[in-house]
């Protein structure tokens, strides 16, 4: 099995559509931030408009419908067969399990490339102090229904220092319930987490221990047969810092208009661009956009600004590791050579 960096593409937009706010948990690392992103629930005649905004772009165009919690959203089923109807190459719903509305029958697997189930640790003893009480149940019932009316299914786990040892008995678990493909996502700094950290708790983690666990968890995933995707998080000595926002087309889009190139900045307004009047429009300076031309020794400049605490440095003052754009991704396939 080969490891390999999966490198920006401007060939493709990817839109991280979220069509409300609001949820039926209250995750302890939950980056929704209201008073940030709003707490409408978007009309369907809004979301049909904006998913017309970037699918008219030129390019494959691939939506992820989030939340708070996606099913959550009465018109959920109406919204995927409008990004189908638009063109859209790919369709994922992000979803906690529960699965409202009934939507695995309203929809059909033809319409859905994946389900995407977020787990956060591997038996409710971990999982649900994070998620909340019964979620691990709820959690892999919903996904074992995805499986057995046809859907492709994918599993989410968030590491922090709240979960990151149980992360080495992911592996049986995956197996056992047959995903697809396994996303392992880094804690960041913001919503939640980052009143947590205001509190001084420890959620990141540091480079020794997310190297010496994390990819060799990638591989065992890998060698049961599953599609494993996790971030770069610290780049090799040597290796150049490229940022999404300048060569990428992610666009993270929230119910009150906000669209953000890069997530790290969510809790912030710095949003690159806003949706008024059903188009797509430049906000003006200082922006994400203008942070990401800053070139500086610890690589990303948003890690820097925002989420410092995975950073470390000489008696000299110079980083003794560089970060990688959050967006820069790792995987491993089964069979890949």
């Amino acid at each position: 099995m080969e490891r390999r960096t999966v490198q920006f593409s401007r060939s493709a937009v990817n839109l991280f559509f979220h069509v409300l706010t609001r949820c039926n948990l209250h995750c302890r690392h939950c980056y929704i931030n209201p008073a940030q992103h709003g707490r409408q629930t978007l009309a369907i005649d809004t979301i049909r408009r904006w998913l017309a905004l970037f699918a008219r772009r030129g390019k494959a165009a691939n939506v992820i419908f989030l939340g708070g919690e996606p099913t959550l959203h009465p018109d959920l089923a109406a919204a995927i067969r409008s990004a189908r109807n638009l063109g859209y190459a790919s369709v994922t719903v992000d979803t906690n399990g529960y699965l409202f509305h009934d939507i695995l029958r309203r929809v059909d697997p033809a319409e859905v490339d994946y389900f995407s189930f977020s787990l956060d640790g591997p038996d409710p003893a971990v999982n649900d102090p994070i998620r909340g009480a019964g979620s691990f149940l709820r959690c892999t019932e919903g996904l074992k229904a995805a499986r057995a009316r046809g859907f492709h299914t994918s599993l989410i786990y968030t590491v922090s220092a709240d979960n990151l040892q149980d992360l080495r008995r992911m592996p049986p678990l995956l197996a056992q319930l047959g995903v697809d493909r396994f996303f392992i996502q880094v804690i960041g700094v913001r919503g939640k987490s980052a009143e947590r950290v205001g509190r001084n708790e420890r959620l990141q983690v540091p480079k020794d221990e997310w190297l010496a666990l994390v990819p060799a968890v990638a591989e065992a995933v890998a060698a049961r047969g599953i599609a494993v995707t996790w971030p770069k998080v610290f780049l090799d000595a040597g290796e150049a810092f490229a940022c999404a926002g300048k060569v990428a087309e992610n666009f993270f889009v929230f119910p009150n208009g906000r669209v953000y190139r890069c997530p790290l900045c969510e809790d912030f307004p710095l949003h690159a661009l806003e949706i008024r009047d059903h188009r797509l429009a430049p906000t003006p300076p200082i922006n994400e956009d203008n942070l990401f031309s800053l070139e500086i020794a610890e690589g990303c400049v948003m890690n820097r600004l925002i989420q410092p605490d995975n950073l470390a440095y000489d008696a000299a003052g110079r980083p003794l590791h560089r970060i990688a754009c959050c967006m820069l991704k790792e995987e491993m396939r089964p069979g890949s050579v």
